[in-house]
């Protein structure tokens, strides 16, 4: 019988898997190649943004944070109240703190303070501290208010604060000089008894304060001079109230004084619910409570923000450059063929992870608005913006590193992938290729070559032709006559917080202005004050005599009488600009701005002849243009006075002559009142220059007491201007030429400018005839 044979195994089935197990390893390995790139891509965004001090500075500044926060949220009248009842608390002036208010606490130390809780939280978020303790330095603060005194007032209360003992009266003087001369920061330094209090503060204010407004004053004395924290409860500085802590805190380290709150503010018990605001030791605030108190739960989200960038960033970002680099391997090791072939695999992988990461990042923008803080409907319109404006651009700015990170594996991938289909196609590109050197290829290279050198013969007389002149920065405007265009105009153009004036009323210096859209300067020029002089403006402003007789003593022997011609406001030693070097500086903005002209109107303190002499010395002449002598005639246009290259107008309040160009400006214009105490008193009364003069200053500030910037950031909004200069046209049957304001940068005085210019260009009229 015979048998079939059976056959031996071939082994086809066995090898038939090895294909299918090569490919399931390279597809893992195509996936955690994807995976790591997106991942990388993410920590990479992370740390070039919510991990970098930059990022955060960068954000604020492109949004110009820092003046925005002086220039329009602590100026709007949503928060004026707040604001207002906050500065009530200081026996001094509220003009006198809030115009000072930048030169204390300038934009640059806000910034530092900024910085530095910056930094704080950037530290715990990438684990250098094991807490989030943000603490204030004030010094810098505490630095510039001894800048400003140690300038201006020197050792005027030295001979006090020098007392070996306490001394009622002398302290009640020095309070006294300090509150008539209505400055905050010169009050004296001086710890008083207990049984001292109420006689120290009796004495201020029986000396200094009407009957009617001593009650309201007393409190907000006592806790200004740190006497008190409540009427009825009086201490020394530095003593504790009864609920400040008896030890310090285990945060604020070892030979730290102890926590204890901020004059007017309730004790802190240490955890979350107590006041974020507490003086570690002498010159630091603490900002927020310590992340690790077990009471900090209103900073959860901190907390696990801290607990992701830990784990991504830390051992999670290593253990995927290590899982990522091994799959590249495995990848380039799985494809089968040729060194093309796997370049092109793995060029694939690395542009898939890089187009995916830039998916999630457009993805993750379209939803980032859902992410941000929504403002409270509590928080000033101003205020509100700031926020927001801010968060979109730190999402804006998010969005581009994230697609910037994701486009170096994107591009690389696409390089390799190119490469290698380039490798394996490059046998197959050989027909149809143009011949070098034939005449197709020399005809159109010709035909590049003239078009080429036409455009760049043509291409600056088409450039210059095509940019039309501009006055005042619109071409619209070059038609129109001097008196028919309205200007900014900055008052007291000289006293700014950039040259260190107290009480300033603008806060760029005078190039800074006319590079902020200011064409009309106020401007007073003064030669230094002698003793004399000084003792009879502290008469005039109604300062006590013994006050009177101690601040001429003691500033003509700290800041003695200097040489020269100034530009000051009514006191050279509150701040002043030495007036040549100030008028080349309007010299040079002219010259680099050919299309722009300049008016300044003078409160003369010196003679026409000096005057005269100074804008020689500074270079000018060619410069300044001749009024007409009939006042009444019509200017010319600002296209006119372009093209004769005059283009600085100067006038005087006082003085006429002798120089044909310096004319006196109530001969051909007027002008509004300009001494109100509030907004509610503004009107278009007559005042200096009468009526129906060609050109028409309105004087739109508030003076009394100090200029104001809660009052600039009311009256300075576009609104309002544009309301008040409607109703003093209609009253003067006249257009408004200037309008003058203080702190120029709060509002948009601007911008009611250029609407008044558009509206008058629109009606394409005449306005005088």
């Amino acid at each position: 019988m015979s048998r079939t044979p059976v056959p031996a195994p071939t082994g086809s089935t066995a090898l038939s898997r090895q294909p299918l197990r090569r490919r399931a390893v390279r597809w893992t390995a195509f996936v955690v190649v994807v995976f790591s790139t997106v991942v990388l891509v993410a920590a990479g965004t992370v740390r070039s943004t919510a991990l970098n001090r930059g990022y955060y500075q960068e954000v604020l500044d492109e949004q110009r944070a820092y003046d925005r926060l002086y220039d329009e949220v602590l100026v709007d009248p949503e928060s004026s109240d707040v604001a207002r009842e906050l500065l009530a608390r200081l026996p001094v002036p509220q003009g006198v703190v809030t115009s000072n208010l930048k030169t204390v606490l300038p934009p640059t130390a806000v910034r530092a303070l900024t910085d530095q809780q910056i930094g704080n939280a950037v530290g715990y978020l990438r684990g250098d501290q094991p807490a989030l303790r943000m603490t204030a330095d004030l010094k810098p603060v505490l630095a510039n208010l001894g800048d400003l005194i140690r300038i201006y007032f020197g050792d005027f209360f030295e001979a006090v604060q020098e007392q070996p003992a306490d001394d009622l009266q002398a302290i009640a003087a020095g309070l006294r000089g300090a509150v008539g001369a209505q400055r905050a920061h010169a009050l004296p330094a001086r710890v008083l008894a207990p049984r001292d209090v109420p006689a120290a503060t009796d004495a201020v204010l029986l000396s200094t304060v009407p009957v009617g407004a001593r009650d309201a004053l007393r409190p907000g004395l006592a806790a200004a001079l740190g006497t008190a924290d409540t009427p009825g409860e009086p201490r020394t500085p530095g003593t504790r109230t009864p609920n400040t802590p008896d030890k310090p805190s285990a945060s604020d380290g070892p030979g730290t004084p102890p926590a204890r709150p901020l004059a007017g503010a309730p004790a802190s018990d240490g955890g979350a619910s107590g006041p974020l605001h507490v003086v570690t030791d002498g010159r630091h605030v603490k900002v927020v409570a310590d992340l690790d108190h077990p009471r900090a739960d209103g900073l959860t989200v901190v907390r696990k923000a801290r607990s992701i960038t830990q784990l991504g960033l830390g051992p999670g970002q290593t253990l995927t450059v290590i899982c990522g680099a091994l799959a590249l391997l495995v990848l380039w090791a799985a494809v089968p063929g040729t060194v093309a072939r796997r370049m092109t695999a793995v060029g694939t992988a690395l542009a898939t992870g890089g187009a995916l990461a830039a998916t999630a990042v457009g993805i993750g923008r379209l939803f980032a608005r859902d992410a941000m803080v929504a403002p409270s409907p509590h928080w000033p319109h101003s205020l509100a913006r700031l926020v927001e404006d801010v968060q979109v651009t730190a999402a804006d700015r998010l969005t581009a590193a994230g697609l910037l990170a994701a486009a170096v594996p994107l591009a690389a991938g696409l390089l390799l992938a190119s490469a290698g289909l380039l490798w394996r196609a490059a046998g197959r590109r050989r027909a149809g290729a143009v011949r070098r050197g034939s005449p197709r290829v020399w005809a159109v290279t010709a035909g590049v070559a003239v078009i080429a050198a036409s455009g760049a013969a043509l291409a600056p007389a088409a450039i210059g032709g095509s940019v039309p002149r501009r006055c005042q920065g619109y071409a619209t405007l070059c038609d129109r006559r001097y008196d028919e265009v309205a200007q900014l105009a900055a008052h007291n153009a000289m006293s700014t917080t950039e040259d260190r004036f107290i009480g300033p009323l603008q806060d760029p210096g005078i190039t800074g202005q006319l590079d902020a859209g200011v064409r009309a300067l106020l401007i007073d020029t003064h030669t230094w004050e002698t003793p004399g002089e000084v003792a009879e403006q502290l008469r005039e402003s109604g300062v006590l005599p013994d006050t009177e007789a101690d601040l001429s003593r003691l500033l003509g022997r700290i800041n003695p009488p200097r040489g020269g011609l100034w530009l000051c406001h009514s006191v050279c030693r509150g701040g002043a600009v030495a007036l040549v070097p100030a008028l080349r500086k309007v010299g040079a903005w002219l010259e680099a701005h050919p299309g722009e002209i300049v008016t300044l109107i003078v409160q003369d303190g010196i003679s026409g002849e000096d005057t005269a002499r100074a804008f020689h010395e500074a270079g000018l002449e060619h410069l300044l243009y001749v009024p007409d002598s009939d006042p009444r005639r019509p200017w010319p246009t600002l296209g006119e006075m372009v093209d004769s290259g005059r283009r600085l107008v100067v006038f005087a309040e006082r003085s006429d002559g002798p120089a044909p160009w310096y004319r006196n400006f109530y001969r051909y214009g007027m002008e509004t009142p300009y001494s109100f105490s509030s907004p509610r008193d503004m009107s278009c009364a007559p005042n200096r220059g009468g009526r129906d003069k060609r050109l028409f200053l309105l004087n739109h500030f508030v003076t009394v007491g100090g200029g104001s910037r809660l009052d600039a950031g009311e009256v300075n909004s576009r609104r309002r201007v544009l309301e008040r200069v409607r109703a003093c046209e209609r009253e003067r049957g006249r257009p408004v030429t200037f309008v003058a304001v203080d702190y120029t940068t709060i509002g948009d005085a601007r911008g009611a400018v250029d609407a008044l210019n558009a509206t008058r260009t629109a009606h394409r009229r005449d306005t005088y005839r």
